[in-house]
């Protein structure tokens, strides 16, 4: 146990350490300012501009913002979906015998959704589906594209609080390639070196057949694994070259690489409220919001190493002890399982090392409350920063109701037109997972899914299926059979809501309050950097989300815990 929390310490410690420098680069970033890649990127930055027909000094309203990174998604999706439908016309590796899951029309729209929203939420087994070309030019680069598009959103929202008396939030092409040159290409270049130096394949070879001491045959899949497995991770995208996605030894060796991955997915998310804090004029701000992060994925890391330390009450009869190993890697044991879970659920990007299906009931609990609260906890790259804000200003609602003062937040004041998109962004999850369970639970069509389990184990599977997509995270229990036309529809409603949805709403605030002229702080504000104002945060995201999702986790994990 001690080694354990050990390593749970030294990784959020080194996410603490590197979210200030971090975040003061992407504060850079994302007002223009001089940094040490500008003599390499510069002027490839220009030609991409001169190519595209972009002015990088035009400057977008939210709507015009929100309408662009619409329309950008709408046509990444519909090349995504092309490449997907003809890749068996796609020249090089794997053999077509060894792909034998075909790719129909409705895991085609599925798959592209899904990877162009970052939920990389697959029906499919990669090795099984895909051709190495639209694995690396249309799997590949739409983990960059849609990452770079998601943290865009999150500048301008973070543009939108910090401004006064201004009408536009930014320009959204020029933070799309500034987010890609500046941020993304370059740590995952690294990133993958480091991998392929681990030993992760980056080939395009044949699938080798080997001899296995029993007398058969394996196959062992090949083909350019690093290009995928680090912008995955450090783009909050997930998913997976192999249908094991980080349990697989070729994606994920070692736990060096494991270890590795799981900072790709939080450090930027983190520092993200940094740069927050630093461009609002407010460090402590962005601090206290992060803290408050923290403090809500240490209580859930809590809870699931507890549970999956225990032995499994199922085999108590055996008298066999020591923790749940069940669906779990040996070189990651419990301890890099449950960091994994825990990061991969709270940043949503879902690129799991291990099973959820073969964990205990509150080993489940934590990684599907955290999808269910939304990107709360580092969150998506950009998604994360605006959904901890809102979160924060419903707390500064209730604060505000409390002492009969007008709600305000680092000086901007949350009236009637701002409470309304805060309220729809706190409803929209609730609504949208809540009704699709109903309707899949309800059905035969949704029932169907129920191949491995039934009761509320089976009940957990699909809840866990629409949270994950809402969540743009895209982990499943691997129980439910997905990959039917009723699956494939329904979660893209969730990955679309959850996407352009709430990303809309955000946008929407943010150029109210950029319209705004900050208010002048009184005796009588609210300070959004003191201790007390996190804990009020934390409160409000645990009570806000107990109101709307307890009855559903209760008749799913906890029921399951309470008949064990």
């Amino acid at each position: 146990m001690f080694m354990r929390w050990l390593e749970y310490a030294i990784f959020l410690g080194i996410v603490l350490g590197l979210a200030h420098p971090v975040g003061l680069y992407l504060g850079r970033v994302c007002q223009g300012q001089p940094t040490f890649l500008d003599p390499l990127m510069g002027p490839v930055e220009s030609a991409l501009y001169r190519i595209l027909g972009v002015r990088p000094k035009q400057e977008m309203s939210a709507g015009v913002y929100a309408t662009c990174f619409l329309l950008f998604g709408l046509g990444c999706a519909i090349v995504l979906f092309l490449v997907l439908i003809f890749e068996r016309l796609l020249p090089g590796g794997p053999a077509n015998a060894s792909l034998t899951t075909p790719m129909t029309t409705d895991l085609a729209v599925n798959t592209a959704v899904s990877f162009t929203t970052t939920t990389t939420w697959q029906a499919y087994a990669g090795e099984n589906t895909l051709r190495y070309l639209a694995q690396v030019a249309g799997i590949a680069a739409q983990c960059f594209l849609a990452s770079a598009a998601g943290l865009a959103v999150g500048f301008a929202f973070i543009r939108g609080v910090a401004r006064e008396q201004c009408a536009t939030v930014g320009n959204f092409w020029v933070d799309l390639v500034r987010s890609l040159l500046w941020v993304l290409i370059p740590l995952t270049l690294i990133g993958s070196l480091v991998l392929i130096w681990q030993g992760v394949p980056m080939n395009m070879a044949p699938y080798t057949p080997a001899h296995t001491l029993e007398g058969g045959i394996q196959t062992i899949a090949q083909g350019p694994v690093a290009a995928l497995e680090f912008i995955k991770n450090l783009g909050t995208n997930g998913g997976g070259f192999f249908n094991a996605n980080g349990a697989h030894p070729y994606a994920n060796p070692t736990p060096f690489t494991n270890f590795l991955g799981m900072l790709a997915i939080a450090v930027l998310p983190a520092s993200l409220m940094i740069t927050f804090g630093h461009l609002a004029r407010k460090p402590r701000a962005g601090w206290t919001l992060l803290i408050v992060m923290v403090a809500l994925f240490v209580l859930g890391l809590a809870i699931s190493d507890w549970a999956e330390a225990k032995p499994p009450t199922q085999l108590a009869g055996l008298h066999i002890v020591g923790p749940n190993m069940e669906g779990k890697e040996v070189r990651f044991g419990i301890g890099d399982s449950v960091l994994t879970a825990m990061v991969t659920s709270n940043g949503s990007t879902g690129s799991y090392n291990s099973m959820y299906d073969s964990f205990q009931p509150l080993g489940v609990l934590g990684p599907l409350v955290f999808m269910l609260l939304g990107e709360v906890v580092f969150g998506g790259l950009g998604a994360g920063v605006y959904s901890i804000v809102m979160a924060a200003l419903v707390g500064v609602f209730l604060g505000g109701l409390m002492v009969g003062r007008t709600p305000e937040y680092l000086g901007k004041q949350l009236r009637s037109a701002e409470m309304r998109w805060i309220a729809l962004y706190a409803l929209m999850t609730p609504m949208v997972v809540l009704v699709l369970t109903s309707v899949a639970v309800a059905t035969q069509a949704g029932q169907a899914g129920l191949v491995t389990n039934s009761g509320p184990r089976g009940f957990t599977e699909i809840l866990f299926a629409y949270a994950s997509s809402m969540a743009n995270n895209g982990q499943t229990m691997a129980g439910l059979a997905v990959n039917n036309v009723f699956y494939n529809l329904t979660t893209v409603i969730a990955m679309l809501i959850g996407r352009y949805g709430l990303a809309a709403l955000a946008l929407a605030l943010a150029g109210s309050f950029a319209a705004q002229r900050r208010v002048l702080t009184t005796a009588g504000t609210l300070p959004g950097d003191t201790p007390a104002f996190g804990a009020l945060v934390f409160g409000t995201i645990l009570l806000g989300g107990s109101l709307c999702f307890f009855a559903a986790v209760g008749l799913g994990p906890v029921v399951e815990f309470l008949r064990h």
